[in-house]
This record gives C-alpha cells, sequence and structure tokens, in this order.
C-alpha cells in the first residue's frame, strides 16, 4: 500500500491576482477543470489515493469542491491552518496526526508525472529521513537549486543558486514524521529549512525524475500548464 500524501495548497498565491481574490489557486480552472481535480486524478493514477490537503487561504471553498474524495476514488482529509499562517513546515507539523510515520508531500499548484511507486520504493531502502525528487533542469524552467550526485542531495539552497546547480526541486518529496520533532507546536516555518536541515546532515536522498513539471505558480506556468493538460485529452 502506498504512503499518505500531503499536499501544501494554504498560501495566498499573490502573484495570481487578481484571479485569486475570489478563490484559492488550486481552484483556478485549467483545461476545464479546477486544478485540484486534475492532481487528485493523476495521483489516483499513480496509486496515492489517501490524500491530505493541508488548506489555510478560502480553504472552505476547496473543502466544498474536493468533499471527502470518494466521487474522485480517493480517500480526502484536511488539514486547516487555522487563525496563524504556519508556512509549509508548520501546516505539515500540524496534518502529522493524519499522516503517519512516512509520507509524500507535494504542492497545490504542481503538476507531476513521475514513477511515485518507485520513489516510495528507494525512500524505503536508503533509510534516510528525507528524499527530494529532482529534475535536471540546467536553468531550463526555474532556476536550477540543487546539486545532486549519487543518489544524494549534495547542496540545497533557492535563494542563493550557484552555476554547479544543474538540478532543481522537482516539487514532490518523502518525509519521516521524526524529523519535526525539532519545531514546536504551532510554530511558523518553511519547509525549504526542513530539506536544507536534512541535507547539511546527510539525511537527504535524492530521486531523479526524467519528466518535467508543469505549474500554476505563475501566469506564464498556468498558461503553459493548460496548453499541456489539453494536448492530453
Amino acid at each position: 500500500m502506498m504512503p499518505p500524501v500531503a499536499i501544501l495548497a494554504g498560501g495566498l498565491a499573490t502573484r495570481m491576482r487578481p484571479m485569486t481574490e475570489s478563490i484559492p489557486k488550486g481552484l483556478i480552472e485549467v483545461a476545464g477543470k479546477p486544478f485540484l481535480v486534475h492532481q487528485v486524478e493523476l495521483l489516483r493514477g499513480y496509486g496515492l489515493t489517501d490524500i491530505v490537503l493541508c488548506i489555510g487561504y478560502k480553504g472552505e471553498m476547496i473543502e466544498a469542491v474536493l468533499g471527502d474524495g470518494s466521487a474522485f476514488g480517493v480517500n480526502i482529509r484536511y488539514s486547516h491552518d487555522g487563525a496563524k499562517l504556519l508556512g509549509t513546515g508548520g501546516a505539515l507539523k500540524r496534518a502529522l496526526p493524519m499522516l503517519g510515520d512516512s509520507f509524500f508531500i507535494t504542492y497545490g499548484d504542481a503538476y507531476l508525472e513521475t514513477d511515485y511507486r518507485a520513489i516510495a520504493q528507494q525512500f524505503a531502502s536508503t533509510k534516510q529521513d528525507g528524499l527530494m525528487v529532482v529534475y535536471k533542469n540546467d536553468g531550463q524552467w526555474d532556476s536550477s537549486n540543487v546539486i545532486y550526485q549519487d543518489g544524494q542531495i549534495i547542496r540545497y539552497d533557492k535563494l542563493n543558486p550557484t552555476p554547479e546547480m544543474h538540478y532543481i526541486d522537482y516539487g514532490v518529496g518523502m518525509l519521516r514524521a521524526a524529523v519535526f520533532e525539532a519545531y514546536a507546536d504551532e510554530e511558523a516555518f518553511d519547509l525549504a529549512s526542513v530539506y536544507s536541515t536534512l541535507v547539511e546532515i546527510k539525511e537527504m536522498a535524492g530521486y531523479e525524475t526524467d519528466k518535467r513539471f508543469y505549474e500554476i505558480g505563475s501566469p506564464s506556468g498556468l498558461a503553459e500548464t493548460e496548453a499541456y493538460l489539453r494536448s492530453q485529452r
């Protein structure tokens, strides 16, 4: 059985205004459906049917559209940020009771076709606390931010990319729940800081995918994703 997957879908999506003034980013219509519907259907196709949506901004609208997931052949539960924005890391920590000992993580604005079963198998075999899926981007689709060698993440830095970075964080990862013990409940922190710490202590494995990523986090990304999903019909 495949591990659960946490989808981080609580952000304010300021880059996508004015569209996101009235709806959360995950409900932007793409190729005829709310984007999160595309994403849930994609995950189901790879055998990921236990889904925890970490929601914040206008999250009740996402619940109204997706419900318990039964209409899409999956089981969906919801973890709410609450009154205080917790960041991607804090949102995951709050969702841990629903996620168990280890789980996938992805983002609510990303369409990522990759071999999730192989990723889960590699994560289980490494015994490390984290795994990051990477793509050899060479700065093509976004700024490369990873040095990856021999199945390990050697360096990861979103803020300070260097010429040696040919790979990018693809947007799929796996973590063991124990890594969050170092963070206080209701503390706001970013998932990137968790990843960076794991890289520093050599607890972050890597998995290279050969499928490019699609996202709706920017107007240009939305246009590309729209065209791609229409081409797949």
